[in-house]
């Protein structure tokens, strides 16, 4: 467990905002989600805020709450999951801990009441009904289309895995205790009323999961009840509680949840090592041994802080003067987990070339933009000591919905990889709206053939 910092602000008690001061009428204009694109799609989500102005006061600082009054968003927002959903989902083969996890917050401590196996569905309104008990369903864009289109676009609009539960609390009842999690929040509340409390974090944009005893975390900084078509977004550390209000319905809320993992500190260990080898292979001082038995010291010598020091800034001014594809390990890790995207029908546009076969005199675009990355490494098809170079283009149009975020990767990523001298022919394709297969940054006609017919035998490229 990281060591806890201090709390945020001025250590003052405040009372909770009342929620009359974050209420917001919705704007006019059409009253579901836009996915034309995915900034349409999220700027309709936080509707009426502006994008700009989310980004700008809210994002990773403080909480935000819209509370609508939109009876056609409300519809549109139950249609995303029911509590009568489960009947028909149980059907189809649903288990305990992979699909469904059933609690209970009791004396502030979440008490689990899964069963064994397989969901039976009687079971679980039984719990739900008698126990009071929370039902948690875990990533259900897996079998409800309408979550898969609008997570598809937020993966694509983020460029970051976006992940997505359901919990349905009976009235009166209350399913985990007050904790804070390791990425950026955003609830929907679908069905009936839900009362929340927000703490300050005691460990700001936290980078795991953590329950916090209630006589830690003071009094709430904001507290209010979402009705459906409301939405809540908070940042990751942000530490919160939710109950379903006696004497009312149950409470389904769906929690849309992305930036796991994804901070610049992150980033930057996945930058520096392959930064560190390009370097090590032109300077010498990189591979001189470190001195004897430095290993067996207690603590680090001087003398080592100050090379190791040095060696950073060598990296530091290295990484200035460069424009070499970095972060691989992020980038595959990203493309590899994330949702294919979404399609109606068979989607046979992702797996069957379509259109004209690209030649010497056609011009060429990129499709699927959004599901494609391009990056450099070693050549993993080698296991000798001359690895070369080389450029991968990674896609998910192959990936499958049915395991998305349920911790089982792919057994295989998808895409192509080329020799190091096509990254700039690759480049030209990633950049432009569209270019001419003859102009491509190659040295011979087949090559330049041989790479546009590579990419649109993946379905990535078409001829206009």
């Amino acid at each position: 467990m990281p060591k806890k910092a201090k709390p945020a602000g001025t250590g003052k008690e405040e009372g909770p905002v009342p929620c009359k001061q974050l209420k917001m009428e919705a704007a006019g204009g059409p009253s579901t989600l836009n996915f034309n694109g995915p900034s349409s799609l999220f700027e309709s989500l936080i509707s009426p805020i502006k994008t700009e102005t989310f980004f700008k006061e809210f994002w990773e600082q403080k909480p935000l709450i819209i509370q609508r009054d939109d009876p056609a968003l409300a519809t549109y927002y139950q249609s995303l999951f029911k509590l009568s959903d489960l009947k028909s989902l149980c059907s189809r083969g649903m288990y305990y801990g992979r699909d469904i996890n059933v609690c209970r917050c009791v004396n502030g401590k979440k008490k689990v009441l899964n069963k064994d196996g397989k969901v039976h569905f009687l079971q679980l309104r039984k719990d739900f009904d008698h126990k009071r008990a929370t039902i948690q369903f875990h990533q259900p864009q897996r079998f409800k289309d309408e979550l898969w289109k609008i997570q598809e676009k937020l993966e694509c609009y983020f460029g970051s895995l976006v992940g997505s539960n359901v919990y349905m609390t009976p009235a009166g009842s209350q399913g985990l205790p007050p904790h804070y999690d390791d990425v950026e929040v955003f609830i929907l509340q679908l069905e009936g009323e839900k009362h929340w409390r927000l703490y300050h974090p005691t460990v700001p944009l936290a980078r795991q999961y953590s329950v916090e005893a209630e006589d830690r975390i003071g009094r709430p900084t904001h507290e209010f009840t979402l009705k459906p078509g409301d939405l809540l977004y908070f940042p990751r550390g942000t530490i919160h509680q939710a109950d379903t209000p006696p004497g009312l319905a149950h409470s389904t809320h769906v929690t849309i949840s992305t930036y796991q993992n994804h901070s610049w500190g992150d980033f930057l260990l996945d930058t520096i090592s392959g930064l560190m080898l390009d370097t090590a292979e032109e300077d010498m001082a990189f591979r001189a041994g470190i001195p004897r038995q430095l290993l067996l010291q207690v603590e680090t010598t001087a003398v080592a802080t100050r090379r190791l020091s040095g060696f950073l800034r060598k990296l530091a001014d290295r990484l200035e003067g460069t424009d070499v594809l970095l972060s691989s390990d992020m980038k595959k890790d990203f493309v590899l987990n994330r949702l294919p995207p979404y399609y109606e029908g068979d989607g046979a546009e992702l797996s069957t070339p379509g259109g004209q076969m690209p030649r010497l005199d056609s011009v060429v675009r990129l499709q699927f933009k959004d599901h494609v990355i391009l990056t450099v490494g070693l050549d993993q098809s080698r296991s000798d000591e001359t690895q070369d170079k080389m450029v991968y283009v990674y896609h998910s149009l192959k990936n499958r919905r049915a395991l998305h975020m349920m911790g089982k990767e792919e057994t295989e990523c998808h895409g192509l990889r080329f020799p190091l001298s096509h990254v700039d022919a690759l480049k030209q394709i990633w950049t432009s709206a569209a270019v001419s297969v003859k102009d491509l940054k190659l040295t011979t006609d087949e090559e330049k053939e041989s790479l546009v017919l590579s990419l649109w035998t993946e379905c990535l490229i078409q001829v206009v």
